[in-house]
């Protein structure tokens, strides 16, 4: 597997080896002892969700209040899809910052997202995303962020036509979430992670 870090601190990109032959192919879709040597500590795996989106869906920005958070380990099944990871951790040096990784069935690419980032999903191509979650999901600590916030300017596609949930159409600005104290902090989300060493 190759590990890719992101240009945001605490994200990267995940591509598996393939091994192709006449009944179809093979590949690691996770491995936990890999992942390790690149965050620091063992993804304790305690959900899995599966995702099914239209082209045009938009998933997010959603993130979970620290501690606990929850990190994802993100990739496609079907169809294909931008991730996009946002630093919204006051005090971080990309704070307000993206990155973003194609994930499709062709390269089967994942993204690994520490706590505290917020992660945006956006469907390209009909298909159904499997999430690996390092916490159950807990309503109270769920936040969430526009998409279409113009600050942060989400890449959409050329002739993209989002497709959002009344709550995330209804989710503060990045702006408005700072203001109203309701993202993590850096140094929080660095402590924390460390607790997981």
């Amino acid at each position: 597997m190759d590990f890719r870090p992101l240009s945001i601190e605490g994200a990267w990109a995940v591509t598996p080896r393939q091994f192709p032959d006449p009944r179809g192919m093979f590949a690691e879709g996770f491995r936990a002892d890999k992942l390790a040597e690149h965050i620091g500590h063992v993804m304790q795996v305690k959900q899995t969700n599966i995702s099914v989106s239209t082209a045009g869906a938009v998933r997010g920005i959603h993130y979970a209040s620290v501690p606990p958070s929850q990190a994802k380990y993100v990739t496609a099944l079907s169809g294909s899809f931008l991730d996009v990871i946002v630093d919204i951790r006051v005090g971080s040096p990309t704070f307000g910052q993206w990155d973003s990784v194609r994930l499709d069935t062709t390269q089967r690419t994942a993204v690994y997202l520490s706590e505290g980032l917020g992660h945006c999903l956006i469907c390209l191509e009909d298909g159904t995303a499997l999430y690996l979650c390092s916490e159950v999901y807990n309503p109270a600590g769920e936040r969430g962020i526009t998409p279409l916030d113009p600050t942060v300017a989400i890449p959409l596609p050329q002739g993209f036509t989002p497709v959002l949930s009344e709550k995330d159409t209804a989710a503060p600005t990045l702006e408005q979430a700072a203001a109203d104290g309701l993202l993590p902090s850096y140094a929080d989300c660095l402590a924390y992670r460390r607790s997981l060493a």
